[in-house]
């Protein structure tokens, strides 16, 4: 059976990596715009919308 994920029952060292990478992910993510704006290569516009995905995910909550 699988066990349901509760974010508030986690260890307390986990919550605190998950809140710093809320905290990294937007600048990143505006620093990987900028760089895709100036040099357009698939690989940038694939890593922006991996962290776009991402921070959207973080921030409602899904993982």
């Amino acid at each position: 059976m699988r066990r349901r994920y509760n974010r508030y029952t986690l260890p307390s060292w986990l919550k605190q990596i998950r809140e710093v990478g809320v905290q990294i992910i937007v600048p990143l993510s505006v620093f990987q715009a900028v760089r895709t704006v100036i040099f357009p290569t698939s690989f940038d516009v694939l890593l922006l919308a991996i962290l776009i995905g991402l921070a959207l995910a973080l921030h409602y909550e899904w993982i």
